[in-house]
């Protein structure tokens, strides 16, 4: 049968149902019993059809089925209503669905058709053709809104594409009901929750286990494998996911290595480092906490061996999450990490200009260790720096860095502070006039200034021996007698606590060297 307005559809039991063409069609359910989650099921279908947008709304409101459709193919995105905990008889499911922070409105249940046609009249209904093209005028207002964010959450979208800042700015738009863009920039300024709210939605954050398992099975099989195959047993291999959003993809890449670890019997130290600019998801990573549907991408062995249920939450195991350290990072401004095995980045270069992918993929070729492998989204590839990277898979765009002694034609920019670098080079341009400096000092020296971070030698006691960088951000004089000694002149928070259990741990006979990252 056909969708049509003003029908309830409701599934048999012991079926699962996927919208496709217009048509509800019924499938025999591949989860065993009491792990079926046929609500997911269909939502899934619903998003990964090539119409969705235009099927839901046509029951709203069928005469703009075609700005619907021009909406979808532009990548407009879709809009998360809750109904409010209070007017629920049971509120597990809408508590856990505002813990997730994607809700757009919450709402009683009365409430909720009025809403609902709003935003879809808004948000489909008042579309022209063109909608969504960045104009002179509409990116000017664009770049007011880049400023306000950048003053807000120190971090720079202007390297990212303009037609996905704008419809995410559009969708925002109509949340508010606010009709001109000139508008919604004022409303923005007034209010910060919207700032914050505007940011992590440029974020991006769409993630998940094993996403795309046929990629990940190219990932173990030409990536994994080699990598625990061809190097020494014991030795350190190191992963780097930068833009790693709330943490699924590096749990996925930590559960690869363990399984294939203990099929191949060759054990080594995994340290995987994963990034993102986002604060929130970062924390929502560490605790490594998941909802009861995340059964739809991991299998239930790996649910059994890797994760321990918590109620209706599964929660990632102690072995795995050891091997994670997640930080907050910005590919496009901060130094990358180094000496990588693996670099697993997929479906962030997408959302940049041509102009940034170009700067960012030489970094990534700089960060690897001779033939370590890049792992980027099915959309993406290296472009042009073929003779950066040999392909190993070209449609899960598996990559393998080539050595090269220097990339000809190839500049390699790091993300760092230029007019320091101009003032460093303006020093020893000074000091060469008097006296005669070998190069390789010299860029040792500008670099570990600028790269490496501050810190300090202390003796088994804490007296500081020497001090290298800028430390002032975590250490102060006190007034009265100088007293030298690390422990009495750090300043308050975590990193006091840091040097005193490292003083605690060294050894009677030792110095050692405590950075301050």
């Amino acid at each position: 049968m056909t969708v049509t307005p003003n029908c309830t559809y409701i599934i048999p039991p012991n079926k699962d149902m996927a919208l496709m063409h217009d048509t509800p069609h019924l499938l025999e359910p591949a989860a065993p019993r009491g792990l079926r989650l046929p609500i997911d099921f269909f939502f899934r279908s619903l998003a990964q059809g090539p119409r969705r947008a235009g099927d839901l709304h046509r029951a709203f409101r069928r005469r703009h089925r075609r700005h619907a459709r021009l909406a979808r193919r532009q990548g407009a995105g879709g809009m998360a209503m809750v109904q409010s905990p209070e007017t629920a008889g049971y509120d597990g499911m809408p508590r856990a669905a505002l813990i997730t922070g994607l809700a757009d409105y919450v709402l009683p249940p009365k409430d909720m058709p009025k809403q609902l046609i709003a935003f879809v009249q808004h948000f489909f209904g008042g579309k022209k053709k063109g909608a969504g093209v960045v104009t002179t005028d509409t990116g000017n207002w664009i770049q007011r809104i880049l400023v306000l964010l950048r003053s807000t959450s120190g971090h720079d979208f202007s390297c990212y594409k303009q037609t996905t800042i704008l419809r995410r700015v559009e969708r925002r738009m109509a949340v508010h009901q606010i009709e001109r863009i000139d508008r919604y920039v004022q409303y923005l300024r007034q209010n910060e929750a919207e700032q914050l709210t505007l940011f992590r939605e440029l974020l991006i954050g769409v993630t998940g286990f094993f996403r795309d398992p046929e990629a990940f099975q190219v990932l173990l099989e030409g990536a994994i494998n080699n990598l625990i195959a061809n190097r020494p047993i014991g030795t350190q291999l190191r992963v780097w996911v930068p833009g790693c959003s709330t943490g699924e993809e590096a749990y996925s890449i930590a559960i690869l290595f363990q399984e294939q670890m203990e099929k191949s019997g060759r054990q080594f130290n995994i340290q995987i480092f994963a990034t993102d600019i986002d604060q929130a998801s970062i924390e929502k990573a560490r605790v490594g906490l998941y909802p009861a549907n995340i059964a739809a991408d991991v299998t239930p062995e790996r649910l059994a061996r890797f994760f321990i249920q918590e109620g209706d939450l599964y929660r990632i195991k102690k072995n795995i999450r050891d091997a994670i350290v997640f930080a907050e990072q910005d590919v496009i401004k901060d130094p990358p990490f180094s000496k990588i095995d693996l670099l697993s980045c997929r479906n962030l270069l997408i959302y940049m200009q041509s102009d940034l992918q170009k700067k960012v993929v030489p970094v990534f070729h700089y960060a690897l260790n001779p033939g370590g492998f890049l792992f980027l989204g099915s959309s993406e590839s290296i472009g042009e720096f073929t003779n950066l990277f040999r392909t190993v898979d070209r449609k899960w765009k598996l990559y393998q860095r080539k050595e090269v002694p220097f990339p000809h034609g190839v500049v390699l920019e790091m993300p760092v502070q230029v007019s320091a670098i101009h003032a460093a080079g303006a020093a020893e341009r000074v000091e060469q006039k008097s006296k005669k400096i070998n190069v390789r000092e010299l860029t040792e020296r500008m670099l570990l200034s600028e790269y490496a971070p501050a810190c300090v030698t202390i003796d088994p006691h804490g007296e500081i021996l020497y001090v290298s960088g800028r430390t002032g951000k975590y250490l102060e004089l006190a007034t009265g007698e100088v007293n030298v000694n690390i422990l009495r002149i750090a300043r308050e928070g975590g990193c006091a606590r840091n040097w005193r259990r490292l003083c605690e741990r060294s050894s009677p006979a030792e110095s050692r060297s405590a950075t301050t990252g």
